[in-house]
């Protein structure tokens, strides 16, 4: 066997058409594949007339971080999470802010090789209480993914999506089935923006935070990159969080992050933080109760109240945690009113650190 084929695992979501080409159907894409052609994604491939995955035990590489990087303000604050991404994606964000990976088209760039179980008990022995899987979209690695998060489970460990949600139907279903918390990226709230500057569509990603909310217990907050001039404008923002209040409801927490110039789109200025105050202002107006601004130093914006008495539950400045003031029962000491989300009695010690672990094994 080929070094290479040790990799390469069959899937299930695609059809064969007419034409002798195979159509896969894991994302809106619908790539139609030519023997040995890749999909937009790169790493999954028609190969002897069906649609494998080629990167199932690759990664770029493995870090712990603190959970409030994914971002996840209600999800097991202060914990550490071991995160982990392969190559490719399913979209072409003209200004990815992790394009050395998603853009990758070099296996080359995947130097770890880890099976699902070594994932799992070397996050267990860093004392991490959850495995992300992030830096690209995990949906390109759907049965990669669903079999770490497997692991995972076995150990006592949590799984942790960041995805764009540009999923179908059916394996959207599956995927979410294993995962115990989200974070979706909702790029912009016009169909113009995902044309021309991620190359997908809207409505599938309104779809997937549908589902998430009213078809599942996954545990799920929302990322909103703000790009001066394409998305943050105040019409778009009030129509996207009515949108929200009305689909998706008040408790939810929405992430406002700033913008920095990279990628195709290295012509347009950093994000100023006035507009993720306004951005978050305008959310809260609506009815947003847990807003939050990324990417900067701001402690007010970054910080959880209670939305019954406005006392401060949960201080943050940046990944850093503060205050502390909820009860054992993840409620407003003052109160008493619950914080959505999962919590345990203390909060974690993690803090801000970065820490780059080296994984690998026989593919277990």
């Amino acid at each position: 066997m080929h070094d290479s084929e040790k990799y390469i695992v069959s899937t299930r979501y695609w059809h064969k058409l007419n034409d002798g080409r195979v159509q896969c159907d894991l994302c809106p894409r619908f790539c139609k594949l030519k023997e040995g052609q890749r999909g937009l994604c790169f790493v999954r491939a028609n190969q002897h007339n069906q649609i494998v995955l080629t990167s199932y035990g690759l990664s770029s590489g493995f870090c712990i971080d603190p959970i409030e990087k994914k971002p996840l303000n209600h999800f097991l604050p202060g914990t550490p999470v071991l995160s982990f991404g392969t190559a490719g994606c399913n979209l072409t964000c003209k200004y990815c802010q992790n394009w050395d990976m998603s853009k990758s088209r070099e296996m080359a760039q995947l130097a770890s090789k880890a099976g699902p179980v070594t994932i799992a008990e070397q996050a267990k022995s860093n004392n991490c209480r959850s495995v992300a899987f992030t830096y690209n979209d995990p949906v390109i690695f759907h049965e990669y993914a669903i079999d770490v998060a497997q692991a995972c489970h076995e150990e006592g460990l949590k799984s942790v999506a960041v995805s764009a949600g540009y999923i179908c139907e059916k394996p959207r279903i599956e995927f979410f089935d294993f995962m115990d918390a989200a974070n979706i990226d909702l790029k912009a709230f016009t169909e113009k923006f995902y044309h021309k500057l991620t190359g997908g569509h809207l409505q599938p990603v309104l779809e997937t935070l549908q589902y998430l909310r009213h078809e599942t217990d996954v545990w799920f907050e929302i990322t909103t990159l703000l790009i001066p001039g394409q998305n943050d404008s105040d019409a778009e923002l009030h129509e996207m969080c009515e949108w929200l209040m009305e689909n998706i409801g008040p408790d939810v927490p929405l992430h406002f992050s700033a913008f920095h110039p990279d990628w195709k789109m290295r012509d347009i200025e950093q994000t100023p933080a006035a507009t993720l105050t306004r951005a978050r202002n305008i959310a809260m107006k609506t009815g947003l109760r847990y807003v939050y601004t990324g990417n900067v130093h701001d402690t007010s914006g970054s910080s959880s109240y209670c939305h019954q008495c406005g006392h401060l539950l949960i201080e943050r400045d940046w990944y850093e945690l503060g205050r502390w003031e909820l009860d054992a029962n993840g409620c407003c000491e003052s109160c008493k009113t619950p914080l959505p989300g999962v919590f345990e009695a203390t909060a974690g010690n993690w803090g801000a650190r970065r820490l780059p672990i080296f994984v690998s094994d026989k593919l277990a």
